[in-house]
């Protein structure tokens, strides 16, 4: 079962995606499709250790089960990659404003928290870090 604090994350994600999507004036049907994709972003967290490769076991666990939007979870938090759509970069641009504990905190705090909780030097910070950067379109 997924932890509280994960669950919490994934369903304001969701709901981040909800709003970011009204700013691209979407339809319904899509904002709701972007809301049950946050809801869904981090489930490969169940599958792994330590969170270690989740969002490519998530991708594959969903493209097993035919979910339409697979690739937004496999390749999200990665810009290394062949793979682009508006929900990726929706999806993106929502994990990384909510903290670990479902709180709206934008980007800078985001990032700190990730800082705080895995270190600097780790691969989780580099690569948010890139993302971040690469949403804002400069350094940090």
């Amino acid at each position: 079962m997924m932890e509280n604090n994960r669950a919490l994350h994934s369903l304001a994600v969701g709901k981040k995606m909800y709003e970011i999507g009204k700013e691209y004036n979407l339809s319904e049907k899509e904002l709701e499709d972007l809301f049950i994709l946050g809801i869904n972003h981090d489930i490969g967290y169940e599958y792994t250790e330590n969170g270690v490769k989740h969002a490519v076991v998530g991708g594959e666990i969903l493209k097993r089960n035919g979910y339409k939007y697979w690739q937004e979870v496999y390749y999200h938090g990665d810009i290394k990659n062949e793979y682009n759509s508006l929900y990726l970069e929706i999806l993106n641009k929502a994990d990384m404003q909510i903290d670990i504990n479902g709180n709206d905190v934008g980007y800078e705090k985001r990032l700190l928290d990730i800082k705080n909780r895995h270190g600097e030097n780790s691969e989780d910070y580099k690569r948010c870090k890139k993302v971040i950067e690469n949403i804002l379109g400069h350094e940090m």
